[in-house]
Formats: structure tokens, sequence, C-alpha cells
């Protein structure tokens, strides 16, 4: 026979599956140990960069339908980023305590829409008089909602909730956290391709490539990727801007291309301090504060999938349920805060931050609480933070690409504690990620094309109710899961093993794992007044 020869039996120890891993390797500095003090302010600088997005994206798509003009929209984007600044730091100092960053979220821009478009405003003819009473009949409703959060999370009720959830469960939650927001990735960069495609470019250049042609005890360019390539993409974009590259065309390529188009460096004062019903009392609404209570359940449901993955990327043991369900009532404080300041938005844990996590391997708490401070330093500082808030918005969603693509793998990266062999597990996982993307899919485009969601009755706040929950990937992909996992489970332990739920069993109680006091315990001996279970 002709060749070289037969290739030698592979020996027994290379055919064995990899190893389950409860915590995340080759992170560099875990929850508790944080980098050395410069790298730790230049990495927390990074987290603020990436949380800049949703931040800016907001308030730019919300304030011209308000009423608003560039002052307005530099004040919300301050309000919102001093806001997120003093959620983060007591989410990582006595919630959950993961580095995760809590900021604006699209889950409640549908409801806020509906309050914007309410006929009570619609006569008004002083654009700041409309402005300012929109805002404060956003900030009603969110103050109610908060309510949900606060008593689901410190009652513990979510607790007794999160304990159904099994490593099978959580794989469409966290997955479609990531994945579920494809639609803020590359269409958002295509609208300016000669700044976006160089930007995920340089990205990959430097956080994949790199690393691995270059092998250095430092890690700097996978570690700082995101400043290389933004000052390096921003500075070129700038350049096309002065060179007049964008002259003659359209007003929608002018927004999304020019570096001078943001119009909120002008706007914004040069310190201004955000201070509660800064835009006056706050209204109430009964059938909005329904509806916004709708979309905070919602940004529950996709915080919990969030807070998986950044305990995944920090290295530290899975949630146990109790911690879960004290960040959740934390964050129903962060909603409270965002009603009294008036940000006309709520709070989640931002997913990108999450992705940055894993970008940079550095999951220590210190690292994001060092980015809170600079979120509310510059939302003091209103004209420096400005600046940095004028990136153009392709760049941002070249990152995008990213970072939801890492919280979409932390999602499938559970899969390692389920039996893939098992029909059951692959009925569940496949049917409730396909119906995940699915049915949003259809409650998505029948907006866009009628302008209004498929539930469409007198009532706009119950419309809301429905279409909201409906149009989250995660929120449908996670709670299908969950109800399926649950009714369909049968008590042998082979099941049992499939779901995967004897690797979390020991994570179900907070006393059952030494390593949840290390990751989880609250500071300043806090957990003799207030102990987990």
């Amino acid at each position: 026979m002709a060749g070289g020869g037969h290739a030698p039996p592979p020996k027994q120890e290379e055919l064995q599956p990899h190893p389950v891993k409860e915590q995340l390797p080759n992170i560099s500095f875990c929850i508790t140990s944080p980098p050395p003090w410069p790298e730790a302010i230049l990495l927390g600088f990074q987290h603020y960069l990436v949380m800049l997005g949703t931040t800016v994206l907001i308030p730019s798509s919300l304030v011209p339908q308000m009423g608003g003009g560039n002052q307005e929209k530099a004040e919300m984007i301050q309000t919102i980023l001093f806001v997120a600044g003093l959620n983060t730091f007591f989410q990582t100092m006595f919630g959950t305590r993961l580095p995760a960053v809590i900021g604006g979220s699209y889950t409640y821009v549908p409801t806020t829409i509906s309050i914007i478009l309410a006929g009570r405003y619609s006569d008004i003819a002083d654009p700041r008089e409309r402005f300012e009473k929109i805002m404060r009949g956003t900030q009603g409703p969110l103050i109610v909602a908060s309510t949900l959060q606060i008593i689901l999370g410190f009652s513990g009720l979510w607790r007794n909730v999160a304990r159904f959830l099994s490593p099978l469960s959580a794989v469409p939650l966290v997955a479609l956290s990531g994945f579920g927001l494809y639609e803020l990735g590359f269409p958002v960069l295509a609208k300016c391709i000669e700044i976006g495609l160089p930007q995920i470019i340089l990205l990959l250049i430097f956080s994949q490539y790199i690393p691995t042609l270059i092998k250095r005890e430092r890690h700097v360019f996978d570690r700082f990727a995101v400043i290389f390539s933004v000052v390096i993409v921003w500075i070129y974009a700038h350049l096309l801007t002065v060179g007049g590259a964008y002259k003659n065309t359209g007003p929608k390529t002018q927004i999304s291309c020019r570096t001078d188009r943001a119009g909120i460096i002008g706007a914004a004062p040069w310190i201004r301090v955000p201070y509660p019903f800064q835009w006056g009392a706050p209204t109430f609404d009964a059938g909005e504060c329904f509806a916004m209570m709708a979309a905070s359940f919602v940004a529950l449901v996709e915080s919990t999938g969030a807070f998986i993955a950044v305990s995944r990327y920090a290295s530290a043991t899975p949630l146990p349920p109790s911690i879960l369900s004290r960040g959740v009532g934390w964050q129903g404080v962060g909603i409270l805060l965002s009603g009294i300041f008036g940000t006309g938005n709520g709070s989640s844990v931002s997913a990108e931050n999450a992705g940055l996590l894993a970008l940079t391997r550095v999951g220590s708490r210190r690292v994001v609480q060092i980015s809170a401070g600079f979120m509310i330093f510059f939302s003091i500082l209103g004209k420096f933070g400005a600046v940095f808030a004028s990136i153009p918005a392709p760049i941002v969603a070249a990152l995008y690409c990213l970072f939801f693509a890492y919280v979409g793998s932390a999602g499938l990266s559970l899969l390692q504690f389920c039996n893939l062999n098992s029909f059951r597990t692959k009925f569940i996982m496949g049917f409730s990620i396909f119906m995940g993307l699915s049915i949003p899919q259809y409650f998505n485009e029948y907006t866009a094309v009628n302008g209004y969601g498929p539930v469409h009755t007198g009532a706009r706040w119950f419309n809301d109710m429905i279409n909201v929950p409906f149009s989250s990937k995660a929120f449908v992909a996670g709670v299908l899961a969950m109800f399926l996992d649950v009714s369909l489970r049968q008590k042998d332990s082979a099941t049992r093993k499939d779901r995967g739920m004897h690797w979390w069993d020991r994570f179900r109680s907070f006393r059952t794992d030494t390593r949840s006091e290390e990751f989880y315990s609250l500071p300043f001996n806090l957990n003799k007044f207030f102990p987990s279970v």
C-alpha cells in the first residue's frame, strides 16, 4: 500500500472529553484579585468607554421625539451616566458583588416612546416645557416599576425562582442575552462602513492576532485592544470629516460618519451635578406604570442571564440563588434612582461590559468600581465627558460585534454540564433558542412595517405589556427553556444528570461551598446582619 505508514493510535487520555470547569480557567485577575493600580485605572477607563455606547444611543433616539435639542440630550446623557456610576458602585459593593456594570437598557425604550406619544403632551408648544413634562411622565412609572424588582429581590422570591434554573435552561437565556442583540452589531456598523469595518478589523488584530504572533509575558495589546483601536479609528474618522469626505453626502451618512455631528460638546455645560427631581415633580399614570413594570420584569430576566455570564468571566463559582436575588433587589434600587433623578430610562446589567471582561481576561471587582468613578466624574464635568460621548455609533457597534458574541458564548459554555446525547436536552435547547429568535423577529418586523405591535388595542399601556416581553429574545428563550425544563422533568437521577443539576447542587445554597463566601460575601462584616441562605 502506498503512503508513509499509519499514524500511531491515539492514547487513551487523548480520547477523554475536556474536563468540566465550575470556574473558568485562564483568567488573569479574578473577582477578588485586583491588577496593579495603573493597569486597573486604564482598564476601568476602558469599561467606561464601552458603556458610553448605550448611554449615548438611547438619548439620541429619545430626546428629539421628546421635543428636546442638543442641550437636553447632553443633560440626559449626564444624568444616565451619573446614575449608572451610583448603581454600578452599589451593585459591586452590596449587590451580587460581581464586576457588573449597571447602565441604561434598550428594554425600556418602547414603553418610554409610548409615554412620549401620549395625547396629553401633543398640544404643548414650548419644546423645553414639553421635554420636561414628558421626562416627569417617565419618572413616575419608573419609580413604581422599581418596586417590582425591589420586592422580588429583597423578599427572596426571585431566589425561589432561580433555584429551578438548571445549566440546561440557563443556556438559551445567557446565549440570547448576547446573540439576541445582533441588531445592534453589524447593521449599525454598516451605516458607515468606512469607519466601522476598520474598527472591527483593528480590534481583532489587537485582541486576537498580535498576542498569538508575539508571545509576551505582559498582556498589553489584547488587554487594551479597545483603547488602541478606538483611538486609531477615531483619529482616522476625524481626518475624513475635516478632509471633506462627507461634504456632499446625505444627512443620515453625516450623522453616522462625521465626528462633529453629535452636537453635545457645544451644548454640554462645563460643570453640572445631576440632582433628584431636576425636571420637577414626577407624574403618575396607572396604565403607564403597569407597562413600565412589564418592561422591568423583562429587564430582570435579561439581567439574570447577564449576571450568569459575568460570574463566568470573573472566574467565580456559579451564582447562589440568594446572591442573585440580592443583586436583583439592588437593581430595583437602581431603577428607583433612575426614576428619582429622571434618566428617562431604566437600568439593567450592561451585556457589552460583560463581554469586555472576556476580552481583557480581567474579572476584577476593583476595575469596575474604578469605572463607576469615571462615570460619576465625567457626568459632572460635562464638556470632557461629551468629548468621549461623541464617538461615532459605527465604532461602538464594531465593539458590540465582539462583546455580544462573548456573552453568547458564555451561555453555550454551560453546555459542558449537560448531556448533549440526550434527546430531551436537544429538544429543550434547540426549540427554546429557535423560538427565542423567531417570536421576537415576528413582533419586531410587524412593528417596523405597521408602526405598532401585533397586540393593538385602544389601551397603549396594555399593548406594551404584551408586545415588549415578546420582543425580547433572551426573555422568550429563557422563560420557555425554564418552563419546558421544569414541566418535562422526571424524578429519576438520569434526567437530573442530563440537565446538569448535579453540578450546580452545591451552589444552590450560599453555605454549601466555601468559595461562595470568598466571592460573594458582603463587606464590612454586613453578612452578620444580612445573612445569605
